[in-house]
């Protein structure tokens, strides 16, 4: 996901990158590394060892930016956002921060923005009835350097139900929204994975990582298979997430469930979070 990301920031002419850790760094680094790979130069902002936040993180990285405005992208969401307009807006209208909104059609499940006719936002309301005919940030913005040098170094803080409500408390119009169409994809649930997933699986339905063997005689339909994976010999496996390592033995069925390894078992978790779990032995 973070390579699809870096290779979309760099499709839009952007090849300076500074990547903030927290959760798992080493997983990020292993995929990245320096972006040569991906036509980019990536460096790492280390936030360790307390998360910072939205905005405490970016404070973080304000030394390794170097710039008096630039991009912040969510890791963990896709979208196609017109990131050359993006900026060119934020630019006419010399905002503190521009934020690329798409409408919100589901207000039950995400929070909102709210704009007046001249694209300034106005404020943020929660998701359900409140967010209804509200925007929706789908995770990428431009903003100024000064925005979050006021946040003490090392302090956690966010941007929304913080610093931004700040600005536009004290300065109106300085938070802006990119009215857009962009296409938008999270990871949020399981549901959400795996609707990502499918929304960028080739034909056939099996999104596999890297050093995965699938025997000639093994059915495999409609799943995510993680790194070093092995489906043996007239396994069946539909529907299913099978992560890092696990090996599912020859002639065993797996319908609609998560595949976890753990020591000499397979642990299965339903798709549907509200069942148990249960242990197969290898």
């Amino acid at each position: 996901m973070i390579r699809r990301i870096v290779g979309w920031l760099a499709s839009h002419g952007i090849h300076d990158i500074v990547m903030n850790l927290h959760h798992r760094p080493e997983t990020l680094t292993a995929v990245v590394g320096d972006g040569r790979d991906l036509g980019v130069r990536v460096r790492y902002s280390w936030e360790q060892p307390r998360v910072l936040g939205s905005a405490g993180g970016p404070r973080h990285a304000l030394p390794l930016l170097d710039a008096d405005g630039f991009l912040i992208v969510n890791g963990d969401t896709l979208t196609d956002v017109d990131v050359t307009a993006l900026v060119d807006a934020h630019h006419a209208s010399a905002a503190d921060v521009t934020m690329t909104l798409v409408p919100n059609v589901e207000y039950e499940r995400y929070g909102g923005v709210l704009l007046d006719d001249q694209d300034r936002v106005t404020g943020f309301v929660p998701r359900g009835s409140h967010s209804e005919a509200s925007w929706h940030f789908v995770g990428v913005q431009v903003a100024q350097a000064a925005v979050f040098s006021t946040v003490p170094p090392g302090t956690p803080a966010n941007s929304v139900t913080g610093v931004y409500d700040r600005l536009i408390r004290e300065r109106p119009g300085s938070v802006r929204g990119f009215r857009c169409n962009a296409a938008f994809h999270d990871v949020g649930t399981t549901a959400d994975y795996v609707r990502t997933s499918q929304a960028f699986t080739n034909a056939g339905g099996v999104d596999a990582g890297r050093r995965v063997r699938i025997d000639a005689s093994a059915r495999v339909t409609r799943s995510i298979l993680w790194d070093d994976v092995a489906i043996d010999a007239d396994a069946v496996v539909e529907d299913c997430i099978v992560t890092d390592g696990v090996e599912v033995p020859a002639g065993t069925v797996f319908r609609h469930a998560i595949l976890i390894r753990r020591d000499d078992s397979i642990v299965t978790v339903p798709l549907d979070a509200s069942a148990g779990a249960t242990e197969h032995h290898v």
